[in-house]
């Protein structure tokens, strides 16, 4: 995302595009700011080089976040009020292939978690790259 930002507003502009889930924008920190075109990219990172998760919102529908909810540098979701419902918009980013187990057993667990909060009165979406795998093993598929 660093330097790309202005870039990608413009082409969510183009497209009209009110909501877009976004990962490894490497940036650090736990903020909102505005990216231009209109749009405020909430975001969640730990390190400048790697991961990195955010959610961008048009203009018009921030005045809606009732809540960000940023759980790690791969999972994090906002809350928009939407008249009579509430929608929970999860950003999330699987941890890749050459990542150890145990931090991709974390990932899977803690969206479990997050997954199973959501009420009974909430819409769900979930945007993201979740690096998924077709079959029981991960071999046998180099073609």
């Amino acid at each position: 995302m660093t330097g790309r930002s202005r870039e990608l507003a413009s082409a969510l502009k183009t497209r009209r595009v009110d909501i877009a889930c976004v990962q490894e924008t490497k940036w650090k920190g736990a903020k909102a700011k505005e990216i231009g075109e209109g749009y405020k990219l909430y975001y969640n990172g730990i390190r400048t080089n790697q991961n990195g998760v955010g959610i961008i919102v048009k203009s018009n529908l921030c005045d809606n976040v009732v809540e960000v909810t940023r759980i790690s540098d791969r999972i994090m979701s906002i809350n928009i009020n939407a008249s009579e419902t509430t929608l929970r918009v999860i950003s999330c980013y699987a941890p890749q292939t050459g990542c150890p187990d145990d931090i991709k057993e974390e990932f899977w667990d803690q969206l479990d978690d997050h997954i199973r909060s959501v009420g009974p009165d909430e819409h769900l979406v979930i945007g993201g790259d979740l690096n998924g795998h077709v079959g029981l093993s991960r071999d046998g598929y180099e073609h």
